[in-house]
């Protein structure tokens, strides 16, 4: 499923409320109970209560695979648009621009996405926004790997959109705490109990992969690609410059899950730049027609990629071992770029 923007989707813009999915209350909810002595007022900013039902939560993961299958038969955006919202709908809307310019027509390699085994976590929460983690198959890519869909909604009043999305192997799933009542146990964006608080994830990383260190553990998303990286920085003729910036805000705020362990999977975003330099008397290496049509400006001696990534880790307990953070999976799109 492939379908760096600061803090909002292109696809919907969304009130500041957004600002913290993990912990901020940013509409209120009231429901008048009628009671013998009296009218009794229920705030849904201040009551903790589950995000959803598992049925809603199943309804809304079939909706949204009808309207993706969708959008990808035809490449037309208009078609999920409103069940997409933050890293996944810039990486999911820049493949269907791509698509659209590119084959018109639609896609001609098309073939339904399908869930199976789905699981929910929904987690118990005060205030809004509320969201819940979909844990899947598929009748795609890694035979037994597991899909997991964020969905989050900022009131009652609105649709589950899905903001992101990762694919891993069944036994990296981890076990999550739960309630007597079987209901996810959420992480504030601020934890004092985790190895690196989820609202620091973001810049964390994007330091890490500039400058190294030992906040995360090595690995193909870390370690390994810091070593690409530094391969690809410079080559005969081609210069390659890399910039990560954090993406916490809004639609792009990270979520996260306690899991059995005290410590915590948390989705979060980021968003880079590539830029490719040509020496003096080389090209720039001709670029596919995807990426042209993403593409702005001439491209001379210069192309600037764009792209947005949303990660899941592993967030262990502080004072647990090494304390690093290991980086599961990683999913991210071209979403433009920039010739000079």
């Amino acid at each position: 499923m492939s379908r760096d923007r600061a803090g909002r989707s292109p696809r919907r813009p969304r009130s500041p409320g957004r600002l913290d999915r993990l912990a901020l209350a940013a509409t209120t909810v009231t429901a008048l109970l009628g009671a013998a002595s009296g009218c009794v007022v229920v705030h849904g900013e201040r009551e903790v209560v589950p995000a959803t039902t598992r049925a809603e939560a199943a309804r809304a993961l079939r909706e949204f695979t009808a309207a993706y299958n969708k959008a990808d038969a035809t490449y037309d955006r208009s078609k999920d648009a409103d069940r997409v919202t933050g890293p996944l709908a810039d990486i999911d809307g820049a493949k269907l621009k791509a698509g659209h310019l590119t084959r018109p027509g639609g896609n001609p390699t098309h073939s339904a996405l399908k869930f199976d085994d789905a699981e929910f976590s929904i987690p118990a929460k005060a205030g809004w926004p509320r969201w819940f983690v979909a844990n899947t198959t598929a009748n795609k890519g890694v035979p037994g790997s597991r899909w997991l869909l964020v969905f989050t909604r900022d009131d009652a009043r609105e649709q589950w959109q899905a903001s992101y999305l990762t694919v891993l192997g069944a036994g990296d799933v981890p076990k999550f705490a739960t309630d007597d009542s079987g209901w996810a146990q959420a992480v504030a964006a601020d934890d004092p109990a985790l190895a690196v608080a989820p609202r620091k994830l973001g810049r964390s990383y994007a330091a890490y992969l500039k400058d190294g260190g030992d906040a995360f553990a090595a690995g193909v998303h870390t370690s390994q690609w810091r070593s690409q990286r530094e391969r690809f920085a410079s080559r005969p003729g081609l210069a390659r410059q890399y910039i990560d910036e954090p993406l916490a805000s809004g639609d792009y705020a990270p979520v996260g899950l306690r899991t059995a362990d005290g410590g915590a999977l948390v989705f979060f975003a980021t968003h880079r730049f590539e830029k490719e330099t040509a020496a003096a008397g080389t090209e720039i290496p001709s670029p596919t027609a995807d990426v042209q049509a993403l593409t702005t400006g001439e491209v001379n001696r210069s192309l600037t990629l764009e792209f947005v990534s949303n990660q899941v880790v592993l967030d262990p307990p502080k004072g647990a071992g090494r304390g690093q953070v290991s980086v599961l999976g990683r999913v991210e799109g071209l979403t433009g770029a920039k010739g000079e």
